[in-house]
């Protein structure tokens, strides 16, 4: 036998040993069925679980316990004798009670809510909890230590030999057992933080000063922890909704919790010298968002000491299997109970078959020195936009030895020995490598400051360029880098022409983030993409996202772009922008036409334009929050409105340009949390262009001609179909996260998600900017608005197709009279692929 492999059973014998009390097993019927929520806990204790929907548990105990009981409502109850510390596969059957044969909730598992005492309790939970906690005081602050692990899972024989960790077999010498779960898991990832909280409830502002970092691996861990710090957002157990993997579940002491979970009275004991009550719940239908687990609450506070929260297994998430919550209350005095521990962990699998392997993501928050009523400045409160302390990341073992809440295991300190040796591996490193090539589009040169890519846009198609070929770059010295140059090299082999563009940007002050950039650009590009144009010197505005389409993509426009701008963010998430630009605009296709009437060139029109522009923009990102503190930031959130406003100016005075004109534009989007009736995305826009001007610098309302679902389009319009200089848009799209399929049976098991979208425009368009744009050339492109009434479409779509797809149809609400809009498509059907939770 391989002796890395005999070491690894013995090293797992020896951690089997030493801890003291293990159980695994299935609760059943008298009739062999499975009994889901059966409560399963130590004898004379208040350590428990509940059984999962095939009624399966494990339950684990730092003590030693001589017996275990096991019951469910309208059952009697099981004392079951523990011989062994360590006991596996267990099968436990209980018996009805005689008395009870009769009552309907045994076999539906339903709960009334009448006369049921445990609703009685969960009532008077509503009327204290604003009684309870931080809002009893006027300030409040606080000592905050967090600790995020990432392990790998269900460690067996088969992947130890096999050809991945062929070579790293050292790594299984920390492997360890969950007490959540009872699989084997080896530690990969270990980051802890100690931090410093301050609040005001009269102000109702918050705000938390990191005093210490440290990580197990790597100096660029930082889109890992905005990872779990996104899918693990902060939450409060007495809110009716809890977020997480952007999903809102319903919480077991929400209002709504009646008509979602079942709830039981099943015990009463002494906690910490306050009389308690344990209350179990479990949901009434399957595939919804919801919890089973059980709760602790004082009998005079109505305050809850202990909660335990585990994912319903037939909800509708993907890619985890489970999701596990524990939090601890601790009693200050008699009426204050404070958050003490908050732990979750998350089993990210392919599948949630039992044995599918996956990756256990956890994180531990502990809680402590509370003080009140110390009122600080109200300038303390205000949000920096730069705050990057270096020795924060710095910190050594004596500052770590004081400040950790918690001590770490053998085993979180043996993670950062191996990973130091474990990042000096040829294999390992490939291997990181690879994934981050894959997150990041780039790949990088360890020798060079410069990475390839994005690698995504290597291929591309279009009926001016055909198949087109691009390669690209960037400077990369760090995630903090101060300037940052780019570029890229195209060919078209259709029409045998070079692209390129370069850009480049330079933070000068970290303080007031203060940026400018600059760049020039040679391409093909879609006018009209988008109504909002984008800043990105280096955008190309789906020129070539889609190889097939409902109609040909030739109005295409040749654009030589030169730009130069400065930013500014005086206060966090507000940027002021202002920019120049110098841009030529011709036709890239024989097919579709630019020309624009022009008394001065003795044919009458010109086919160029040339143009000289400025523009002021104010951004406004309310609760973004951002990582990194270089020229370029990462954001680790995405539900935060987002308000944009741009003056541009024309002047024909400067560089020889064609026009003068003033254009104005307004958006808001705004994505909305709505509970458990899913997510509701909102964009509003609105602009207008005072001014004579041609159609490359109109304002084109976007179509969609691609069989892929664009957000901010219009699925049903060809290019160019609309075009204003007065415009007012919106798009409303609602994601019900499947909770009206979770409720027909045979859909049920699907895990479909139900989407419902509207989008609309008005537009308008000036006589004279329509004489302007009418030539004689037959590509003309005839100008119309949706002036008389605004132009709507809708979609139904369904989501979660095999877990990556999904599917939408989309419905033309007006402007379809074949003889008025020959080309008008009433109904189509996209698609997109995409990885969500």
């Amino acid at each position: 036998m391989n002796i890395k492999l005999l070491f690894t059973f013995l090293f797992l014998g020896f951690i089997s040993a030493i801890a003291q009390t293990k159980v695994s097993g299935y609760v059943f019927d008298e009739f062999n069925e499975p009994i889901s929520f059966a409560n399963v806990i130590f004898k004379g204790s208040s350590e428990g679980t509940i059984t999962d929907e095939n009624g399966k548990f494990y339950l684990e105990s730092n003590e030693t316990w001589s017996a275990l009981s096991v019951s469910f409502i309208g059952y009697e109850t099981l004392i079951v004798p523990l011989d062994k510390k360590v006991n596996y596969n267990l099968k436990f059957t209980l018996k009805e009670e005689t008395a009870q044969l009769d009552a309907v909730v045994i076999v539906s598992g339903k709960q009334s809510k009448k006369n049921n005492p445990a609703i009685d309790l969960l009532r008077k939970i509503w009327e204290h909890k604003r009684k309870n906690g931080l809002h009893l005081y006027k300030q409040y602050e606080y000592d905050k230590y967090e600790k995020v692990e990432f392990d790998i899972n269900t460690i067996d024989s088969a992947l130890i030999k096999s050809k991945l960790f062929r070579g790293m077999e050292f790594v299984f010498n920390e492997v360890d057992t969950s007490r959540v779960t009872g699989k084997t898991y080896l530690p990969m990832f270990i980051n802890e933080a100690v931090s410093r909280v301050y609040g005001d409830n009269v102000i109702n502002k918050e705000k938390e000063v990191l005093k210490g970092n440290k990580n197990s691996g790597f100096s660029d861990n930082q889109v890992v922890i905005d990872f779990v710090d996104d899918l693990y957002s902060d939450y409060n157990v007495y809110d009716n909704y809890l977020k997480f993997f952007d999903k809102s579940f319903v919480s077991p002491l929400s209002k709504t919790g009646i008509n979602t979970y079942n709830y039981v009275l099943s015990d009463s004991a002494f906690i910490d010298n306050k009389w308690c009550y344990n209350i179990i719940y479990y949901p009434r239908r399957k595939n919804e968002l919801t919890f089973k687990g059980d709760f602790w609450v004082a009998d005079s506070t109505y305050a809850i000491k202990e909660i335990n929260l585990q994912a319903s297994k037939s909800a509708n998430i993907n890619w985890v299997k489970d999701i596990y919550i524990e939090q601890e209350f601790e009693v200050l005095n008699d009426s204050l109970f404070l958050v003490k521990r908050d732990y979750m962990m998350s089993d990210f699998a392919l599948n949630k078959k039992e044995n599918s392997r996956g990756v256990y993501g956890k994180r531990t928050t502990l809680f402590n020195n509370y003080e009140f009523d110390k009122p600080l400045d109200k300038k303390f409160y205000d949000r920096e936009v730069y705050n990057y302390d270096k020795d924060v990341y710095d910190r050594d073992e004596a500052f770590w030895a004081e400040n950790r809440l918690e001590d770490l295991n053998k085993d979180e300190q043996g993670v950062y020995k191996m990973l130091d040796t474990l990042k000096t591996v040829k294999k390992f490193k490939r291997l990181y490598n690879l994934g981050s090539i894959l997150s990041s589009g780039y790949i990088e040169f360890n020798t060079l400051p410069l990475d390839y890519g994005p690698i995504f846009s290597t291929f591309g198609f279009n009926e001016v360029e055909g198949l087109r070929l691009r390669t690209g770059g960037r400077t990369y010295f760090g995630r903090n880098d101060l300037w940052r140059l780019e570029g890229f090299l195209a060919y078209g082999f259709r029409d045998d022409k070079f692209k390129y563009g370069m850009s480049g940007k330079w933070l000068l002050d970290k303080r007031s983030r203060l940026i400018i950039s600059g760049g020039n650009r040679r391409d093909v590009e879609q006018i009209g993409a988008s109504l909002t144009t984008s800043t990105d010197v280096l955008g190309r505005s789906l020129a070539s996202s889609s190889v097939v389409g409902t109609g040909a993509n030739d109005k295409l426009t040749a654009i030589n772009l030169t730009s130069l701008a400065v930013q500014l963010e005086p206060w966090r998430n507000v940027i002021f922008r202002l920019g120049a630009n110098y841009r030529t605009l011709e036709s890239a296709s024989p097919t579709f036409s630019l020309d624009y009437v022009d008394d001065e060139e003795p044919t009458g029109f010109s086919s160029k334009i040339i143009q000289f522009e400025t523009s002021l923009s104010l951004s406004y990102f309310p609760k973004r929050k951002m990582t990194g503190f270089g020229v370029e930031r990462r954001t680790a959130n995405d539900d935060f409105a987002r308000i944009f406003a741009q003056v541009s100016r024309g002047d024909k005075s400067v560089l020889n340009s064609d026009f003068s004109y003033t254009k104005l534009q307004l958006s808001y989007i705004q994505p909305w949390q709505l509970g458990g009736f899913g997510r509701l995305y909102t964009t509003v826009e609105a602009g207008k262009t005072f001014g004579e001007v041609p159609l490359g610098l109109l304002s084109v309302i976007p179509g969609n001609q691609s069989y892929f679902s664009i957000y901010n389009t219009f699925s049903q319009l060809d290019y160019y179909e609309f075009v204003s200089d007065t415009y007012a848009s919106f798009h409303f799209e609602h994601n019900f996260n499947g909770r009206l399929f979770s409720r027909i049976p045979f859909l049920r098991k699907l895990n479909l998600r139900e989407i419902v979208s509207v989008r609309g425009v008005w537009g308008d368009i000036s006589q004279a900017n329509i004489n302007l744009n009418t030539t004689e050339n037959p590509n003309n492109i005839p100008l119309v608005a949706p002036n008389d009434k605004p132009y709507y479409e809708y979609g139904l779509g369904v989501g979660n197709i095999f877990k990556i797809f999904r599917v939408d149809f989309n419905f033309r609400g007006n402007y379809k009279d074949k003889a008025l809009y020959p080309n008008a498509r009433k109904f189509g059907v996209t698609g997109t692929f995409g990885f969500h939770f």
